[in-house]
């Protein structure tokens, strides 16, 4: 697991590089390979990566115990540095090629020999990276034990490119039933309804949208499509037939309504004068929390509902016997849970406040609260964990603190102000969301953020125990990635964020204690909050 986790950071940075150098508009009206590849390349990228997502989550979905015992096979092979090496240089040779065929100087014979040499050292390059972090044996077992699923997942991307143009015919008539739809929820709220189905218009004379193709909801109902076959594939031995079957059409009709909720809402929102929380959070995170809803309900249907799944007849059953044996049945504590719930109640929040706001995230309190409570639910578990701390873990705040601003300090920052909604508040009402933002930076979000990312992720890393693996437990593969892990959830910062995470897991590793990670963390965000608000740098915030 942490040489994949590995593999896909790697895949990862090169694959958004190239995407950031390599423009498909280079090659629009080419001939020959090249035009192939302007028209099918998109495409065959998606599929890789579609690939490797649904095998990836569904092999461990269903053969974890194992994929664990190959984990434990690999980790006694040491890396290949030699194929690692020659992935740099295929990686550089699909460079060098790139900047042949995207510069246009070869035309004919000339340009289908570069774009099936750049194809082949792209492929190459891909191989060698694998083999390199996991050897041969375990990739043919791996595909061999999985030869279903390697094969559903491959026909579904395929299917999915191959449909991917032709199935844009179907948003005309799919944006038209949303409309009308969109209306029918609206009636009962708004009496005067300005509706323009030529132009496709809704709303009312104060505010009003066009519902485009885009939204439709088309795109959703594919993707609970296809996330619903492929689970129904898996755990097919699972789920009671033809039963099951209905919790693709429902799902895909569910999406539709909340979609169609989901504009209402959002016109209702901008009917009542809030545009820019209409136009702005609500509209681009509504639908993705419709979406993760939706596949969640689906999950938990396919597992739980006695009438779609046998496993859960089963676990009665079992049940039963041991009640009519005498044996007492009990829950099972899931480990992960302290570790995880309070990061994700952040990220939950967050979402909701970024959806129910608009260019001001006057919600941020949300994510306070949602914090604060799950910590409090596990609080007898925080209790057996050690929270004291030495003075390595205030000093390497500070340190990672001047890497946070080094940046800005080199390029002569320039005050940016307080947010305009902010400074234009009541003073107790602006006193009140600071007090409530410094809290969270300073005690919430440091306290959550360590217990996942040194709690669990690293000591995740070492071992699928990880509740048996010492904080004091030292491993370079665990340190670097869930370093780097929580430094791509800082965006344009992930450097800075990389380096804080490898501070943070040293002066944890160090003594053992999560205090001193939590510690670091915290005494870093309290200098930036001390340096946002003395000099306006809220751009950091």
């Amino acid at each position: 697991m942490p040489r994949l986790v590995a593999l896909a950071l790697v895949f990862s940075c090169e694959l958004i590089l190239i995407s950031i150098w390599l423009d498909d508009a280079a090659l629009a009206g080419r001939v020959g390979l090249a035009g192939l590849a302007y028209n099918w390349g998109p495409w065959i990228l998606r599929a890789l990566v579609g690939f490797a997502a649904i095998f990836a989550t569904f092999t461990w979905l269903k053969n974890r115990p194992a994929l664990e015992q190959l984990s434990a096979e690999v980790a006694c092979v040491p890396i290949k540095w030699r194929l690692l090496a020659a992935h740099a240089g295929a990686l550089a040779a699909f460079a060098v090629l790139s900047s042949l065929m995207y510069g246009g100087g070869f035309t004919g014979m000339r340009s289908d020999a570069v774009v099936s040499c750049w194809f082949a050292a792209g492929v190459s390059a891909i191989a060698l990276a694998g083999l390199s972090a996991i050897p041969g044996f375990a990739w043919r077992r791996l595909f061999h034990g999985e030869r279903y699923l390697w094969v559903y997942a491959a026909v579904a991307v395929i299917v999915a490119c191959m449909a991917g143009n032709q199935i844009r015919v179907l948003w005309v008539p799919t944006t038209q039933i949303t409309f009308e739809m969109t209306k029918a929820m609206l009636t009962p709220f708004v009496s005067n309804i300005v509706s323009n189905p030529s132009a496709m218009t809704l709303g009312t004379a104060r505010f009003n949208v066009e519902i485009a193709p885009e939204c439709s909801g088309f795109e959703g109902a594919g993707l609970i499509t296809a996330f619903g076959i492929v689970w129904l594939v898996v755990f097919r031995r699972e789920c009671r037939m033809p039963q099951a079957l209905l919790l693709i059409p429902a799902g895909v009709g569910l999406l539709f309504v909340l979609n169609a909720a989901r504009i209402a809402a959002l016109i209702l929102i901008g009917n009542s004068g809030a545009e820019r929380i209409a136009l702005g959070g609500f509209h681009s995170q509504a639908g993705w929390i419709a979406f993760n809803a939706v596949a969640l309900g689906f999950s938990v249907a396919a597992r739980e509902l006695p009438w779609f799944s046998t496993k859960t007849l089963s676990t009665k059953t079992l049940s039963v016997q041991n009640q009519r044996a005498g044996t007492l049945t009990g829950t099972v504590e899931n480990p992960t849970a302290p570790y995880v719930l309070p990061f994700v109640a952040i990220l939950a929040a967050g979402m909701l406040a970024s959806a129910l706001t608009g260019e001001f995230e006057w919600l941020y309190p949300l994510r306070f609260i949602a914090a604060a409570a799950a910590l409090w639910f596990f609080r007898r578990r925080y209790k057996e964990m050690d929270w004291r701390f030495g003075w390595e873990a205030p000093a390497a705040g500070v340190l990672v603190f001047v890497l946070w601003i080094a940046k800005d300090l080199l390029a002569a920052p320039v005050s940016d102000g307080m947010p305009p909604a902010l400074a234009a508040s009541a003073p107790e009402i602006r006193t009140a969301w600071l007090l409530v933002r410094v809290l969270g930076a300073v005690v919430t979000v440091p306290i959550a953020e360590e217990l996942a990312f040194r709690g669990f992720v690293m000591r995740r890393i070492i071992s699928a125990d990880f509740e048996s693996v010492p904080f004091r437990k030292f491993s370079w593969v665990a340190l670097l990635v869930s370093s780097c892990l929580f430094g791509l959830l800082h965006g344009d910062r992930w450097i800075a964020g990389t380096a804080a995470g490898i501070l943070y897991g040293t002066v944890l590793i160090r003594r053992g204690r999560i205090g001193d990670a939590v510690v670091a963390h915290g005494t870093t965000n309290a200098l930036l909050a001390i340096y946002v608000l003395a000099f306006d740098q809220w751009r950091l915030w």
